[in-house]
């Protein structure tokens, strides 16, 4: 069975930090794609951040809401990929869950894109207190 579990999730204040952590059971993510989305309420969810591999290449993508203040990176031997998100703002507020392809990425297809990945964590709430 493929899943993966959000953790890291609580409330801060206005400026503070918060690293998430998304552990995957049953794959790796060796060679494949895996993303960071949010929703918050009443509002469609969004991607944010995504880190891609293709042979030894890697590279990460940002929404411009949230670069520069968040970091995406990933422990392979750990199955785990984090998000480390610094200067939070009230609007930063959100459910976050993690997304990831099954093994290889489809990187024509825009970071992003639902399509791209296959597996995706339930989520864990990320509240900024102004």
């Amino acid at each position: 069975e493929f899943k993966m579990e959000e953790s890291g999730g609580g409330t801060v204040q206005e400026g503070g930090s918060l690293r998430l952590s998304c552990t995957a059971s049953g794959f790796s993510f060796m060679n494949n794609c895996v993303a960071w989305f949010r929703q918050a309420p009443g509002k469609e969810r969004e991607g944010i951040a995504d880190i891609s591999h293709r042979g030894y290449d890697e590279w990460t993508t940002y929404d411009d809401a949230v670069k520069g203040r968040f970091t995406i990176s990933q422990d392979v031997a750990k199955n785990t990929v984090y998000l480390q998100m610094n200067s939070l703002k009230p609007n930063d507020s959100g459910v976050y869950s993690c997304a990831a392809s099954q093994s290889w990425c489809l990187t024509a297809i825009p970071a992003f894109t639902p399509r791209r990945y296959d597996y995706w964590g339930r989520g864990t709430q990320v509240t900024v207190s102004s």
